[in-house]
């Protein structure tokens, strides 16, 4: 069951992993429309600086404008099991099918649902349109659903053998084809419960939003917490991919009124409370600083440069573009009480911010939310909310670093660098896999060619593997036979920064080229 929740949330990395760019873009256009950066002329509608801002501007808001059919497209990549090509497209026409479904039925029967079809498309009706298709406004909740079960669908189905009269109805055709009575029924229950689930989410909303800082600070204490079981992404995702406290969730709300919001002076915090929601990134900026040096300096002086060859790319990951768990993995099984400590802490500085009135989508790093979405649009009507936003920050990096620092000391915890093994610290490259090659010709590290094979050989080879996915720096993968598995020193040796074991699920943490490995690996699978 857990293995199969954490391969879905791996999945959902595959989609999630174009907002970056399309963010920035959209930040940096709407900043470089704005006077203050770039002057009255320049600025002025009518130049073609600001005509062509608007059309790189429009180009950037293809990923937030269609994030139903991405999704939709974008998890087959991660859970299908065979041919994620083909059930991309399987997942894509049947989640069409169903939306036809929905608007067909609810032209048709809507006033026996409790429906209007017939009114326009607008957060007031729960309406939207998906491809030009009046349906309900289900986000990427109904995305997720349509494709999880589509995939099932794909998976149990794909290879299913047919008559030879009946050839051409095999893969994909049959998956459609089965998958098309699916929507049907879907569609029925959809137009029976969703008019339901909305008033449900709307109540949700009014009871998270009035909960004020309490529930800013449990929404960011469970995200980091739960980050070791891959579980955080379910905690995350409805509120800023859905719509738990807005109606299209936080990135997309935010991003469509942040040029509204630059030009007006009043409260952001009045204007978009449900931005205390998304403010789990600045512990990725301004802790992942603190961690990084209380770990420094609690390391034995001899091992300092070795351990800063793993810290600070660790570090500048994680408060560049928002992925922590380089840096959170080193210390996160040695000394489980520290992860701790720093969900504790991320939650009191979400809540800190909060209060004093930050608000925004802060779920990233520097360069794909803080700066492009959040500091530089808000400078010029809200400069005292981004200069109190970096004074708390800062203020609670010198926390961090102070009570990591004071934790490691006094219960002597074995923090990377400060035990029997710290020699051993460092990030190992492939220039080293190469040199451990060279020196033990005949060890099992030794005789692999690359780290996708190594991999596989330690996780006691391809026929041992039962699925395999991945999220932004982890390899997720279940095996048949945990006894066949190499121990950890094994992974880590041939160059990943850990591993994570529960039962037959593994996690092997790679780094921010997993998903390059994760490929590799699926090609020589297919050999």
């Amino acid at each position: 069951m857990l293995s199969g929740i954490q391969r879905f949330g791996g999945a959902m990395f595959t989609p999630v992993l174009l907002f970056p760019f399309a963010g920035i873009v959209v930040g940096l256009t709407i900043l470089l429309q704005n006077p203050l950066f770039v002057g009255n002329d320049i600025a002025d509608i009518n130049s073609f600086f600001y005509k062509l801002m608007f059309v790189l501007q429009e180009g950037a808001w293809t990923v937030f404008r269609n994030m139903p059919l991405i999704f939709c497209v974008g998890l087959p990549i991660g859970l299908a099991k065979i041919a994620p090509a083909r059930a991309c497209l399987a997942s894509l026409v049947s989640f069409l099918t169903w939306n036809y479904f929905i608007f067909a039925m609810g032209t048709v029967w809507g006033s026996s649902f409790g429906v209007d079809f017939s009114k326009e498309v607008g957060l007031d009706t729960g309406l939207t349109l998906i491809a030009g298709i009046k349906t309900f406004d289900t986000s990427i909740i109904g995305a997720i659903i349509i494709s999880g079960i589509v995939t099932k669908i794909h998976n149990l189905y794909y290879e299913k053998p047919l008559p030879a009269f009946l050839g051409i109805f095999q893969g994909t055709s049959f998956v459609v084809i089965f998958s098309f009575a699916v929507m049907l029924l879907l569609a029925w229950l959809t137009l029976l419960t969703w008019p339901i689930i909305q008033i449900g989410i709307k109540s949700m909303q009014s009871f998270m939003i009035s909960s004020g800082g309490v529930g800013v600070w449990l929404y960011t204490f469970l995200e980091r917490i739960l980050i070791p079981t891959g579980l955080h992404h379910f905690i995350y995702g409805p509120f800023v991919f859905g719509p738990a406290v807005t109606e299209n969730g936080i990135q997309i709300d935010w991003t469509l009124q942040i040029q509204a919001f630059s030009q007006t002076t009043q409260s952001l915090k009045e204007l978009f409370p449900a931005g205390g929601f998304a403010l789990h990134g600045n512990s990725k900026i301004f802790g992942s600083i603190g961690i990084a040096c209380a770990l420094y300096s609690t390391a034995k002086p001899e091992n300092r440069a070795k351990l800063a060859g793993l810290l600070i790319p660790a570090t500048l990951t994680a408060i560049l573009v928002g992925i922590t768990e380089p840096l959170e993995f080193t210390f996160l099984f040695i000394a489980p009480v520290l992860f701790v400590v720093h969900a504790f802490l991320s939650a009191t500085l979400a809540a800190t911010l909060y209060s004093f009135g930050v608000v925004g989508n802060m779920g990233g790093g520097l360069l794909d939310t803080m700066i492009p979405l959040n500091w530089g649009p808000m400078l010029h009507n809200h400069t005292m909310m981004v200069v109190t936003h970096i004074v708390i920050g800062v203020i609670f990096t010198f926390i961090w670093f102070f009570i990591f620092k004071f934790i490691i000391v006094k219960w002597n915890l074995n923090t990377p660098g400060r035990g029997d093994n710290s020699n051993n610290v460092k990030l190992y490259t492939k220039e080293d896999m190469k040199k451990k090659k060279a020196e033990n010709s005949t060890s099992d590290v030794g005789e692999q060619l690359s780290l996708e094979h190594a991999i596989i050989n330690g996780l006691g080879g391809k026929d041992n593997i039962k699925a395999l996915n991945n999220c932004a720096t982890r390899l997720r993968v279940e095996v048949l036979d945990v006894n066949q598995v190499q121990p950890d020193q094994f992974f880590t040796e041939i160059g990943a920064h850990g591993v994570v074991r529960k039962s037959s699920s593994l996690q092997i943490i790679i780094g921010l080229h997993v998903g390059k490995i994760r490929d590799r690996i699926d090609s020589i699978m297919s050999l």
